[in-house]
């Protein structure tokens, strides 16, 4: 009898351990996914509440009104078609197109979830029609239309699609989210749904392209933190390098000689960039990645991203891991990503996480949440970032980024031009991802598609961040804390 009780006992313990491991997984799931299950469109509980709840009004960082709902219950957007196109990826449209933006993935506030039981029993009692909280965005909503017209400002860039993302990267605050093709919130039709350039799709954060040179970041910390005396070591650059029976070219077939890794990666050196990832390997390699993020699973408060990939199969080849080194094989990235690579470096390693809420009011002005600044991650140690930084500055001084040197202002970046197929058909991609010092901290990524023959990215993408480090430079108040 007392052997069985034993058993009782035992079997009840194993059983509250049970319900106690599913109730926290469950609270974990909650708090990381809760935003994401809540916003689905499938949710009859916010179907419900849009028919009985005047949404609330969504503001940029600068107090301009991106979307209200008039008399009739109408979501209402700016005037301009041009200015309500640049922000709808961010800003999302009244069809519900764009997946996970402001209108959808805020809609706990928009449409008064997180009103207290008092503020019903007040709305109730005093027979008032129910109200949304008003959000205000940390986005620069005249920055994003600055950001297209560069786009459409530069014939190597004009009529190609593409993304850019601006990141305070002292804050995480998301400054501007540009994915283009873009279209008017205010003139959907039925062929916007059947044009093959997907424009409901936000490229800043759903797409996922190979890095090219711009992760030549990651293999130069790697380097820097795993291969003593890297930075002080000469490297050659034949012009091609063998392995097996592929050969690694650099564009334009340059052959740069004898480099240290700072004049490789200012270069853009392929070669040597190949050799340094064959001497770290696949496994070190893969993991300085992913202490940047790569095959993390991102479970941002206000943002859904595509989780980055960098390959897990065991046993890849020599040129395999070769070509990792300088961002080919088959690492991909989103251009929110890549900017926080170049944030965590100008931030001395340390990743924020991005954050797009800036301040939510309730319906009596009473404010229900500020600003939430948080650290992500911890990508490389401080005097890995500086070296990175310095390396960074010194490619827009004198190396493949010259076309983003701005007067007035200390700019670092690294550009890429990288390749690949879509539906069996050669595509190349240009890239910028860099940053700004002063008071004025951003980090920028720039993704330019399909690029002509005989385009980079520092030719394309970089003279886009160009314009956009001018725009800060020329507005630090727009950008800043308080806004203007």
């Amino acid at each position: 009898m007392r052997q069985q009780r034993r058993r009782y006992k035992a079997l009840a313990l194993l059983i509250f351990f049970f319900f106690l491991i599913l109730a926290l997984y469950g609270a974990y799931s909650v708090f990381h996914n809760g935003n994401r299950w809540f916003a689905s469109l499938r949710n009859p509980r916010v179907r419900t509440q849009k028919a009985n709840v005047v949404a609330g009004d969504v503001l940029d960082r600068n107090g301009l009104v991106l979307a209200s709902t008039d008399a009739e219950g109408t979501r209402v957007y700016q005037d301009s078609a041009e200015d309500r196109s640049s922000v709808v990826h961010i800003l999302g449209d009244p069809q519900g197109q764009i997946a996970n933006a402001v209108e959808t993935f805020q809609s706990g506030y928009l449409y008064g979830f997180q009103a207290s039981l008092l503020e019903r029993i007040q709305d109730l009692m005093g027979n008032r029609e129910r109200k949304g909280d008003q959000v205000q965005l940390t986005i620069d909503a005249r920055l994003h239309t600055e950001i297209v017209r560069a786009f459409g400002r530069y014939e190597k860039t004009r009529n190609h699609n593409g993304a850019a993302v601006v990141l305070n990267y002292r804050t995480g605050e998301l400054l501007a989210e540009v994915s283009l093709p873009s279209f008017d919130p205010d003139a959907m039709t039925e062929e916007l749904t059947e044009d093959p350039g997907k424009p409901f799709w936000n490229r800043a954060t759903q797409s996922l392209y190979p890095p090219g040179s711009t992760f030549k970041i990651v293999t130069a910390a790697s380097a820097l933190g795993n291969l003593k005396g890297a930075d002080q070591e000469t490297f050659l650059c034949t012009g091609e390098l063998g392995i097996g029976e592929h050969v690694i070219h650099d564009f334009g077939l340059a052959r740069h000689g004898e480099m240290t890794l700072s004049q490789a990666f200012m270069a853009s050196c392929n070669q040597i960039y190949a050799q340094l990832a064959l001497r770290l390997g696949d496994t070190q390699l893969r993991k300085t990645a992913e202490n940047f993020g790569w095959n993390e699973n991102f479970l941002f408060r206000d943002l859904v991203v595509e989780n980055s990939r960098y390959p897990v199969r065991a046993g890849r080849s020599n040129y395999e891991v070769a070509a990792s080194g300088f961002g080919q094989s088959a690492i991909v990235a989103t251009p929110m990503h890549m900017c926080l690579v170049s944030a965590a470096v100008a931030n001395g390693g340390t990743m924020m996480e991005p954050v797009v809420v800036r301040r939510v009011t309730g319906p009596d002005g009473r404010l229900r949440k500020g600003l939430e600044s948080r650290t992500y991650r911890q990508a490389i140690r401080l005097t890995e970032a500086e070296t990175l930084a310095q390396y960074m500055k010194d490619t827009v001084t004198m190396g493949t980024a010259t076309a983003c040197r701005i007067s007035g202002a200390v700019t670092g970046g690294k550009t890429g031009t990288a390749d690949s197929n879509v539906n069996g058909v050669p595509v190349s991609y240009g890239w910028f991802t860099g940053y700004m010092e002063g008071d004025v901290p951003i980090a920028v990524c720039v993704l330019v598609e399909d690029l002509d023959d005989g385009d980079s990215g520092g030719n394309t993408a970089a003279v886009i961040a160009a314009d956009i480090f001018r725009y800060a430079l020329k507005y630090p108040e727009r950008l800043t804390e308080g806004g203007k």
